[in-house]
């Protein structure tokens, strides 16, 4: 062995004692530590949130719940909340592994939340608009009737009030759980959105991670300006169902924002701590455009 060698091997045993000893200091302090998905950094998650929910070693975007979203994106106490009395039922009797209404309880108990979408009115640096916000947490920001009556009635409210609307969205599709009743909702909304299109007032999809199935096959991809957060997966079919069905291996970067900018599918690419200003800016120039 040389003593090239004798030094190397030795730096190796000190970066491997180094990810030990983190991984035991999260396993005894989970609620401390967590450790990036993507680059597997050990992270204070004090220092994660200061940072937006955004790795400060990799710049991976963790997902983020639709309360933080409006925390984040809007005028202190300038979001107004509607048609928060709308909740789901089990039209269907659906039973799976286990009842419709058992799957609905654990959600609300999760999330605090009565369905996958909360719609309001806001401001973002003064300009107000309406708003879409789903949340991946709730059953996997899965369009059940009440997420395709809610966001078609913020549009409906935005049309009276003549303000832009706005969608963010992270979902996984249509919910199974209502079965025919839930892809109703993809051409229910993709009315709603024709409509405000009619109207000539501005609707700016906000793709997040991730954005799959009937939302992007309805309101998720009909704006007229479509922005997507930095690494977020978008797409209709999952990468392994294409992957199977082509017989072909997929691009390491298929389906993130930035693979669909490249072809031309979105418009802009923003990361989260730049995400208030895009959005205020497009918000300011069509209201100038007026």
């Amino acid at each position: 062995m040389t003593i090239q060698d004798w030094f190397e091997k030795r730096k190796e045993a000190q970066i491997q004692r180094r990810a030990l000893e983190a991984k035991v200091e999260v396993d005894m302090n989970p609620d401390l530590w967590t450790k990036c998905v993507h680059c597997d950094a050990q992270l204070l998650k004090k220092d994660i949130e200061e940072n937006q929910m955004v790795c400060p070693v990799c710049d991976y975007h963790f997902r983020i719940n639709a309360r933080k979203r409006i925390e984040l994106l809007f005028d202190e106490g300038s979001f107004e909340e509607l048609n928060s009395n709308i909740k789901p039922t089990d039209p269907l009797d659906f039973v799976d592994t286990e009842p419709y209404k058992d799957r609905l309880e654990k959600a609300h108990q999760k999330t605090g939340l009565d369905e996958a979408v909360i719609t309001g009115i806001g401001e973002i640096n003064g300009q107000k608009t309406a708003v879409a916000v789903m949340d991946f947490d709730y059953m996997g920001g899965s369009m059940g009737s009440v997420v395709g009556e809610k966001v078609t009635r913020i549009i409906e409210e935005a049309i009276k009030r003549r303000l832009p609307v706005m969608a963010i969205t992270s979902s996984g599709g249509a919910r199974m759980q209502e079965s025919a009743l839930s892809l109703m909702q993809m051409a229910k909304t993709s009315c709603a959105c024709a409509k405000l299109d009619d109207e000539g007032l501005l609707y700016i999809n906000v793709l997040t991670e991730p954005t799959f199935g009937g939302i992007t096959a309805s309101f998720g991809m009909l704006g007229d300006i479509i922005v997507a957060e930095q690494g977020a997966r978008i797409g209709f079919a999952g990468r392994r169902v294409i992957e199977q069905t082509i017989r072909q291996k997929l691009p390491a970067d298929f389906q993130t924002a930035e693979y669909l900018m490249k072809y031309g599918q979105i418009d802009v690419v923003s990361s989260r701590k730049n995400l208030k200003q895009t959005l205020a800016d497009i918000l300011e120039m069509h209201a100038l455009a007026k």
